[in-house]
């Protein structure tokens, strides 16, 4: 696994700086063979300081179809006079010895990838994007140590891969570490702490905490067929419900406390229930189904 993540998938040469002397033959003559992309650049940009990176990044996902040339135009004016440089970041892409292709300014990820591939074709998926989603599949399938293992490799060469640091946080869940867990997120950088990823560990991590006071869940229910309207019965069952991965059940409990007594506990269901539809995520179905099932009892 570390020998796929860590492979240098665009081979050698994919990215090279170019000076006056040598333009011709790394850009016009290179881009008969492969296409080449060329980054006017110099140090004192920032928008440059951004968009480099995000070149490179995307150019080694090309896997060899593509060439990205790095030209500093403080230190190559003539090259930029004759390109009429006016404005930077200014990257072209060269074929067939033209230049078939441009923009100026600052790109996000997605629109640099488009460019792109306008000149390479289809990117296919990264060694490290790879990793990831072999790790989802096994964290889905409960096969925590393998996933733990995969998330560890993925951040040793992208520390900052935010899904990855979640991951290994809900592999710690799983695994019943929940003060490894909580270590994991506890440490991570505040730019990356409010992201969907790690809010959604963090939800998973409390929800798991909390499973361990809910009870046994044959004496709740007996208490639940005795009072209807016991709701700490039904909230302590939905708990329980949660830590044994019936989420649809957690889900249907809580709601069903909300219907009958939403304002119970400081409104401890409705709290619960978006907790739980955070720890499984915006797109998961049960938190699209669960919140339109809230929306209807909060809007009746």
């Amino acid at each position: 696994m570390d020998e796929l993540i860590g492979q240098d998938m665009a081979g050698a040469g994919a990215v090279v700086d170019s000076n006056t002397e040598t333009f011709v033959a790394d850009v016009v003559d290179a881009s008969m063979e492969v296409p080449v992309v060329v980054d006017f650049w110099a140090p004192w940009c920032e928008p440059c300081k951004t968009l480099g990176p995000l070149l490179e990044k995307v150019v080694n996902a090309a896997g060899g179809k593509v060439k990205l040339v790095k030209v500093d135009i403080d230190q190559n004016q003539e090259i930029a006079m004759q390109m009429r440089i006016q404005s930077i970041p200014a990257v072209f892409a060269f074929k067939n010895g033209q230049p078939v292709d441009g923009f100026v300014g600052a790109q996000t990820e997605s629109q640099i990838k488009t460019f792109v591939e306008r000149l390479s074709g289809p990117i296919g998926p990264t060694p490290v994007e790879q990793a990831m989603e072999q790790a989802a599949q096994a964290l889905e399938a409960d096969d925590f140590n393998s996933a733990a293992n995969i998330y560890s490799q993925v951040l040793k060469h992208a520390p900052d891969e935010v899904g990855a640091i979640a991951g290994m946080a809900r592999c710690m869940i799983g695994l019943g570490d929940a003060p490894g867990a909580r270590e994991i997120l506890d440490s991570v950088d505040e730019k990356l702490a409010k992201h969907a990823d790690i809010e959604g560990a963090r939800a998973a991590l409390e929800l798991a905490e909390r499973s361990e006071e809910s009870g046994d869940e044959a004496e709740l229910r007996a208490r639940l067929a005795a009072n209807e309207n016991d709701h700490q019965a039904r909230y302590d069952l939905a708990t329980a419900h949660y830590a044994a991965q019936r989420n649809e059940e957690a889900i249907d409990e809580l709601l069903e406390i909300v219907r009958r007594e939403r304002t119970w506990n400081e409104e401890a269901a409705r709290q619960m229930l978006l907790q739980v539809f955070q720890a499984l995520g915006p797109t998961h179905e049960l938190s699209a189904s669960g919140r339109r099932k809230l929306s209807a009892i909060l809007f009746a």
